[in-house]
């Protein structure tokens, strides 16, 4: 079966999103049924089950833009937490959804700063590179921007999804339509000087199709 790219995401509602999750898990349920030959066994499994994801070291990431805007990105350890990491990156809307439509995008964040004096990702001057191409520089914000702080209040209960939402009212005919994607993240730690971050696929097929990669030069 082919994997679904973050183009498909975007042709759907969060609520279909939401259950095509809940199928997918009923039949990944359905398959343990063989294996058990008791309610003990099955709740043994399940509590394996529940503490390999708790202990998955997964963060909520979500891009945004206006239409004829640039790129956002805000990253959460969860969403009652406030972001570990925002900055609105040098990357027009428009081209970002061209990558996406090549089924495979890596977005690289180059520190400017080589003091390592910061955990990484508290670092705020970035150059940015784009599947290989250099997009340009970024600082990290210290606050969320209103237009921030509007995406995250319309996404609070929102752990996977894309589409469009409604802009605010002084933007709606200025930049065009509010497009976000909304995934999660697995996040592995290099070293203090490298991080990754790997979206994990809604259907589980292991192949990540967006990767965002921190660096900071030795």
């Amino acid at each position: 079966m082919e994997t679904p790219s973050l183009l498909s995401l975007l042709k759907h509602t969060v609520s279909s999103n939401n259950r095509s999750k809940s199928v997918g898990g009923l039949f990944r349920m359905l398959k343990l049924f063989p294996l058990l030959n008791s309610g003990g066994k099955m709740v043994a499994l399940l509590e394996r089950q529940r503490k390999a994801l708790l202990a998955n070291n997964a963060v909520i990431g979500t891009l945004f833009g206006y239409r004829k805007g640039r790129v956002s990105l805000i990253m959460q350890e969860d969403l009652k937490c406030v972001p570990m990491f925002v900055i609105e990156l040098p990357i027009h809307t428009s081209l970002f959804h061209k990558e996406i439509a090549t089924g495979l995008v890596r977005i690289v964040l180059e520190s400017m700063n080589k003091t390592h004096k910061k955990k990484l990702l508290e670092e705020f001057v970035w150059g940015v590179y784009c599947n290989g191409r250099k997009a340009g520089f970024s600082i990290r914000r210290k606050q969320s921007s209103d237009d921030e702080l509007h995406v995250m209040q319309l996404l609070q209960g929102v752990s996977m999804g894309a589409g469009v939402l409604p802009c605010p009212s002084e933007k709606e005919s200025v930049d065009g339509d509010l497009i976000y994607v909304r995934v999660r993240f697995e996040r592995v730690i290099g070293s203090k000087d490298s991080e990754t971050f790997h979206m994990i696929n809604p259907e589980d097929t292991g192949r990540p199709e967006l990767s965002i990669f921190f660096v900071r030069p030795q």
